[in-house]
């Protein structure tokens, strides 16, 4: 694919959305150069080895590195000494206290504050609070440097696709013809341009990504009152999705929203609000409610399989299906999965886990407290009260449910994503639960279905 032109740019930062945002402007045709701090990563990505989990990831870097315009070097200094436009794509992660730690993005812009090259454009593609343009405009002190706004907008596991295909592309700077600049390296795409004032690109990104987890914590209120007046969830939302108005994503149950966005971005958000002086209580009862959502799972597990003690479920062995926070992806922070896993280990479970990506060893495994890593789903299985799927990995769709029968102490699922075939367990003799929906038992009937709440008698 080719550009109007080709343009140079340097990209500060190789994790996720640096790497993703380098490799996917070099296959636009550009010239980027991606720099980072650490040697052996930097070695790494020179030789084409990509530390994350991505499709197609691997082969677009493969591809840039063969054409020559894809570069990675050690050191921002190296990146932008000809660079029309630096992006920033460090890490901000977040703070005790909700707010972005910008600790990475201020120590950029002060180790290149003298290095940029004149007029070139230094472009915030970091997730940042409202009003970092402005505040990094000041720490630069360079009038001939326009600060400019470009958030992304990438969902793991399809980041790629969502970068060449997206739904817009937002860029916002107090300099129209800088942001023009910047809107032009996208030029080739087929997406709409929203080209805007900085800090409404950088509320944009927040508005976005609160309104997603809003309707997520809406579906899963819906369907915990399915689940009381006897409705199935997945009739409900398909029929509400239907509506132009509303739309069907985002409208299916689950454990709760997690991931490296949403849980950031939300806190981030509230603490704008916050100090804008506006009480945003909605966003407010959405994060209530996604805890609210797990704590309610943990419990209707403990009702299914668990004792009338103090901790219910104490020593009762419990297999987890999945421990990443979607699937598609390796990538474990703030994981539902892993959240509710806490939930079980403070009722007293004992946990053993398999994820597809994760070994036994793995670094991310070795994280999760109170769990153990199997490699092998059926030894997850084995001996165990219940199963929880927690992660929609589709291969666990084609697991051989009766080996699963075999392997499990007592014959029952817990689908938390509602993934599974309920008949295909129900052959196996397995009684299967998800969430919003009516269980389905086994041939033999489902004895523990008695301890869940009855549906609450409707009126008429």
């Amino acid at each position: 694919m080719s550009t109007v032109h080709r343009h140079n740019i340097a990209v500060i930062g190789t994790g996720y959305v640096g790497l993703t945002a380098g490799a996917c402007l070099a296959s636009l045709g550009h010239r980027v150069v991606c720099a980072d701090m650490d040697p052996d990563k930097v070695e790494r990505l020179t030789r084409g080895e990509i530390p994350i989990l991505e499709e197609s990831l691997p082969e677009l870097v493969r591809e840039g590195l063969d054409s020559g315009l894809l570069t990675f070097v050690l050191g921002a200094d190296k990146a932008i000494r000809d660079a029309e436009t630096v992006f920033v794509c460090v890490g901000t992660p977040m703070s005790p206290d909700g707010d972005l730690d910008m600790t990475a993005v201020d120590a950029v812009a002060d180790e290149i504050r003298d290095l940029l090259p004149h007029g070139c454009a230094l472009v915030t593609k970091s997730t940042v609070p409202v009003g970092t343009a402005a505040r990094l405009t000041r720490r630069l002190g360079r009038p001939d440097v326009s600060v400019v706004s470009n958030p992304e907008f990438l969902r793991e596991g399809t980041s790629v696709h969502d970068f060449l295909h997206p739904d817009r592309v937002v860029v916002g700077a107090d300099d129209r013809e800088a942001a023009e600049r910047v809107a032009a390296l996208y030029a080739t795409l087929d997406a709409p341009m929203v080209i805007t004032d900085a800090a409404s690109a950088e509320l944009i990104k927040y508005a976005a990504n609160c309104f997603l987890a809003v309707k997520l914590s809406y579906v899963n209120v819906i369907a915990e009152l399915c689940e009381r007046v006897g409705a199935d969830v997945g009739q409900v939302a398909t029929a509400m999705g239907k509506d132009h108005r509303i739309g069907g994503a985002f409208l299916r149950p689950g454990p709760g929203w997690g991931g490296s966005c949403l849980p950031k971005d939300t806190r981030a958000m509230l603490r704008t609000a916050e100090r804008a002086d506006v009480d945003f209580q909605l966003l407010r009862a959405a994060i209530e409610v996604n805890v609210h959502q797990r704590e309610r799972i943990a419990d209707k597990i403990a009702r299914l399989c668990g004792t009338d003690s103090a901790t219910p479920l104490d020593r009762v062995r419990i297999g987890v299906l999945g421990l990443t926070f979607k699937a598609g992806t390796d990538d474990m922070r703030d994981s539902p999965a892993v959240a509710l896993a806490g939930e079980l280990a403070r009722l007293g479970a004992e946990l053993v886990a398999y994820d597809p990506v994760l070994t036994v060893g793995d670094t991310q495994a070795a994280m999760v407290p109170d769990v153990t890593v199997v490699d092998d789903p059926y030894e997850a299985a084995k001996g165990a009260a219940c199963v929880v799927l927690c992660t929609e990995w589709p291969e666990f769709r084609d697991l051989d449910w009766n080996l699963m029968a075999k392997a499990l102490d007592r014959p029952l699922v817990v689908d938390t994503r509602n993934h599974l075939d309920p008949e295909a367990l129900r052959e196996a003799g397995i009684a299967w639960h998800g969430v919003g929906v009516r269980p389905v038992t086994g041939p033999a009937g489902d004895p523990v279905t008695a301890r869940l709440p009855a549906a609450v008698p409707q009126p008429g």
